[in-house]
């Protein structure tokens, strides 16, 4: 199916995803570097390019309470945000994801508080990533614009009935301007189907129901497994998603994206606009006659331990990157995810290091991501050395 090409900023590619899908309702706040997410969609709601019922909360605590109200009730809902406005909804945020509401929320990463902060790195979403929300990453525009309209149709599946994160990273993928190509309404309306209103709404008068009452032990422990079984559900309906988004579009997607991956001896695990850069490093390290690659992780949440070893199990040394620190931990969380997926994996099993980066959005450079590999080069020949090290910091 062809496709229109068009000039967006990774806000203004959610924009337009939004615009396509024309939720029921947007219940919003306003934070910086998200706003031009909601700006640009307010547009479309003053032009009647919509017909959403806008919700202008007062905080993000209300505005997720409202997505609440308005999933339960049975209304396709979507909103926005970014780092202290995601950890002001942080309660509201496990209540969505326990009530299973599938909201879809794109969030534009940004470091959290304090001291005060307004650029990049993933400590917003990596704080979220046990509330129960499926968590998609965004490399670039065009990666933000084909995850919100896929997180639609993961989240209302009737097997997952989660709601969907899908991340991008602030200022640098959500205010930089690149070619993204982008779908017209119709196709994208038909992939998306109209939304039946979820399992139990509340306005279905002739079943009426209970939303988000008292759980004591009694009964709490049943609903988290029933959440767990949800996310487990994801990691079947997820790949069907992809698979059927990419007859309209051409294009491959998968959990993780493996980059010169094939033949690589080292190789580095990153997240969102990281990948680019990467990919930069390999392509032109190659051209040097050595053996590198990249993984990206696309969705973080649920995580596919087995497709990740499957798909690194050959490399000899590896480098995950982590754009957050978890402070008192070993490592980043991506690190530890990664690092734990190989416990078990005795005959062939990389040697694993872990780079905190980016933190408070300090650039990753095309020289910091030849001097990971260097000192993969080391790693390969069993001088490990520190296990955790820090990308960029003076």
């Amino acid at each position: 199916m062809k496709r229109k090409a068009v000039a967006l900023s990774g806000a203004g590619a959610s924009a337009e995803a939004m615009k396509q899908i024309n939720p029921d309702v947007v219940a919003a706040y306003p934070i910086t570097p998200q706003t031009l997410i909601m700006d640009t969609f307010c547009e479309f709601v003053a032009d009647g390019d919509v017909d959403t019922e806008m919700i202008l909360a007062e905080s993000e605590h209300s505005a997720m309470s409202a997505c609440v109200g308005s999933s339960a009730a049975g209304a396709r809902t979507m909103t926005a945000t970014a780092a202290n406005g995601l950890a002001l909804m942080w309660e509201i945020v496990y209540i969505a994801a326990s009530d299973r509401l599938p909201i879809v929320m794109n969030v534009v990463n940004r470091a959290l508080s304090g001291p005060i902060n307004i650029h990049c790195d993933h400590s917003d979403s990596m704080g979220c990533r046990d509330a129960g929300w499926i968590q998609l990453f965004s490399e670039n525009a065009q990666e933000a614009y084909d995850n919100t309209i896929m997180a639609v149709k993961i989240a209302e599946n009737k097997n997952v009935l989660l709601p969907v994160m899908v991340c991008q990273d602030g200022f640098i993928t959500s205010h930089a301007v690149e070619r993204a190509d982008i779908l017209d309404k119709k196709t994208v309306q038909k992939f998306i189907v109209p939304f039946n209103g979820g399992h139990h709404p509340l306005l279905n008068i002739d079943k009426p129901v209970t939303s988000g009452p008292l759980d004591f032990f009694d009964y709490y422990f049943e609903h988290k497994r029933q959440q767990i079984e949800a996310m487990e559900n994801a990691k079947a309906v997820i790949p069907q998603v992809f698979k059927e988004y990419s007859k309209l579009t051409g294009e491959n997607y998968d959990f993780f994206e493996g980059y010169r991956l094939e033949d690589a001896d080292v190789a580095i695990v990153v997240l969102n606009s990281s990948a680019g850069t990467a990919k930069y490093v390999v392509n032109e390290l190659r051209e040097q006659g050595r053996n590198v690659g990249v993984l990206k992780i696309r969705v973080f949440r649920p995580f596919m331990q087995n497709k990740i070893v499957d798909m690194l199990k050959h490399v000899k040394a590896l480098a995950v990157l982590d754009r957050s620190a978890s402070f008192g931990g070993f490592g980043g969380p991506v690190f530890n995810e990664v690092r734990s997926s190989f416990h078990e994996v005795y005959d062939q099993k990389p040697a694993i290091i872990n780079y905190i980066y980016g933190l408070g959005g300090r650039e990753l450079s095309v020289e910091m991501i030849k001097q990971v590999f260097n000192e993969l080069e080391s790693v390969k020949e069993g001088k490990l050395g520190e296990r955790v090290r820090y990308l960029g910091v003076r």
